[in-house]
């Protein structure tokens, strides 16, 4: 039985970007794989970010339209 097969190995880690990583040892390819990751994360952001205001607004038009105010 090898390491790779052992069930209770931890998940390999996924690749990730730390900001301000000095870039000099990184190949042409292993820049593009940061910059596909980094786009992908913007794009979760944002939408994260959309999610919360339609919430926010959505509570404001609510206490905007309710009775005694």
């Amino acid at each position: 039985m090898s390491i790779d097969d052992d069930p209770f190995a931890p998940p390999p880690r996924k690749r990730a970007h730390e900001i301000g990583q000095n870039l000099d040892a990184l190949s042409v390819d292993e820049l593009e794989e940061r910059i596909a990751l980094l786009r992908e994360e913007i794009a979760r952001l944002q939408a994260a970010r959309a999610a919360k205001e339609a919430s926010r607004d959505a509570a404001a038009a609510f206490f905007r339209s309710a009775p005694g105010s």
